[in-house]
């Protein structure tokens, strides 16, 4: 299996507002990177994107490092919780409804074709690649 490392963020100005997408994949000396936009989006539903569309980007299943700097995406899916919440009809409990089923149910099921671990990494410290990332979302 492949080891790839990917780094992504998402941005949003306003929330909802215009946002984008940025993912830089790394495997072996092979660098890639991915972004997209959107006319109204929220910050969130950036930072779901840029995981799901880097992993999409994948034309095998890899050993996949994936780093974020959205405590939202690396806890849900180290966490479990998108998972729990999947498998209550994307309720959150006494909390209601979850937010963005339709993202969290592809990044599930992309996650589930590869194996990622997921990381967190502090945002604007200096990493290149989660600098650029932030550059191009």
């Amino acid at each position: 299996m492949k080891h790839v490392t990917i780094y992504t963020d998402g941005a949003c100005i306003g929330n909802p507002g215009p946002g984008g997408y940025g993912a830089v994949i790394l495997f072996g000396r092979h660098r890639k990177e991915i972004s997209g936009g959107y006319r109204r989006t929220t910050n969130n539903r950036m930072e779901i994107l840029a995981a799901i569309r880097a992993l999409e980007a994948l034309n095998e299943p890899c050993e996949v490092v994936l780093h974020s700097d959205s405590e939202y995406v690396v806890n849900a899916m180290k966490k479990g919780w998108a998972k729990q919440w999947r498998a209550q009809g994307w309720q959150r409990g006494k909390r209601g409804q979850a937010l963005n089923p339709d993202l969290w149910e592809r990044l599930l099921d992309l996650a589930a074709t590869h194996r990622v671990t997921f990381k967190w990494v502090t945002g604007h410290l200096g990493i290149p690649e989660n600098e650029r990332c932030d550059e191009v979302a």
